[in-house]
């Protein structure tokens, strides 16, 4: 009997890849009595922020929480008055103003950091390994396969779930494909006790979030949990222009400031006012339709099988691929065959989303 073949309970099943698409394959898999073990590069679940906040639409990602039994935890956790939105304009006055109704809960906000505690706490203790920085996936197609880590060390397994992201170390198993840069990066600035600290950027932004463009450069403002707001200043700048420019902070601050300056003194605040560094976000995306030739032990979901611009979806598509994942594999007489159906259903509804997204990063800087 080839490794491909084995009946899913008693497989070993490897998860690349300790975020929401990962740990939520992990934790409904575990609901189904399916052993599983997740790799994960950080040192641990605190050593790095989680990024901003996130909503999950009810038709894909609070799915997946359903699947996983997580959801009314979701809803204690989330804040549905995160879904209102503001546009604004150079001046900073309100343009559109979209308020979600009472009780609307289509795709309220979480905190990136809430919704990895609430996923790490649903599994089984041990379940993810921390401070495995993977370098690559060995052994044949047919299985078992190998996983060499960065400090020498390797495992063997049954099936390969690559869920590490847009520079995934998985993905070279079954595809060639490499993320490419948008030409459009987000520089990210914090404001923390915001409604103390920084009461005028509080009020611009709301519950929810805010926009401001003039068709070549943007800023989306977001509140976060904690009182805290993230800005994201959105520009059409060659990929990693800070370290290529020797900008130190005050530099980066001044050509802000400078391509930025015919904008309100109430907006440019969310350039000078930061506390903290800037952190630079260049957005890249798969090529569009992304797939691959079937693997009966390595498959990919998220960010590792179909990165696209940050408009909503990723988060989103990554555990609708982990619950769909799950299910097959509780379903499927053999790995294979639960690669297999899948991937049916996987593969067809991202290349349709990356197809409708493709080149929308450019769309963020619209002022229409």
């Amino acid at each position: 009997m080839k490794e491909a073949s084995v009946p899913p309970s008693h497989a070993r099943i490897s998860i690349v890849g300790a975020g929401p698409g990962g740990l939520t394959c992990a934790r409904i898999l575990q609901r189904h009595g399916i052993p599983v073990t997740v790799y994960d590069r950080e040192s641990g679940p605190d050593a790095r922020d989680q990024g901003g906040s996130l909503d999950l639409h009810a038709d894909n990602g609070q799915i997946a929480l359903r699947a996983a039994g997580l959801l009314e935890e979701f809803f204690r956790l989330a804040r549905p008055e995160g879904q209102e939105m503001r546009k604004l304009d150079l001046t900073g006055k309100l343009t559109a103003h979209l308020v979600p109704e009472p009780g609307d809960r289509f795709k309220p906000e979480i905190d990136r950091g809430k919704l990895r505690e609430l996923l790490l706490g649903s599994l089984a203790p041990g379940t993810v390994r921390w401070g495995c920085a993977l370098d690559g996936v060995g052994g044949p197609a047919d299985g078992p396969r190998r996983l060499h880590f960065a400090d020498g060390s390797t495992v063997e397994t049954d099936l390969v779930i690559g869920a590490d992201g847009a520079f995934s170390r998985v993905r070279p198993a079954v595809s060639d494909a490499a993320p490419q840069y948008s030409g459009v990066s987000f520089l990210e600035a914090w404001f923390d006790d915001v409604d103390n600290r920084h009461p005028g950027i509080a009020e611009l932004v709301g519950p929810g979030g805010a926009h401001a463009a003039d068709g070549l450069r943007a800023m989306f403002a977001q509140r976060n949990g904690g009182d805290h707001i993230r800005v994201y200043l959105i520009q059409r700048v060659p990929a990693g222009w800070i370290r290529a420019g020797g900008l130190s902070p005050d530099d980066t601050r001044a050509l802000l400031l400078e391509r930025y300056g015919h904008w309100a003194p109430g907006l440019l605040a969310m350039i000078t006012d930061n506390d903290g560094p800037y952190v630079d976000r260049p957005i890249f995306a798969l090529p569009v339709p992304h797939s691959w030739a079937h693997n009966p032990t390595v498959t990919l979901l998220g960010d590792a099988a179909h990165l696209m611009p940050p408009l909503g979806v990723g988060v989103n598509l990554a555990m609708l691929d982990a619950a769909d994942l799950a299910a097959a594999v509780a379903g499927a007489d053999t790995i294979d065959d639960a690669v297999r159906r899948y991937e049916k259903t996987m593969l067809p509804r991202s290349i349709d989303m990356a197809r409708h997204l493709e080149g929308a990063a450019e769309h963020l800087l619209s002022d229409r």
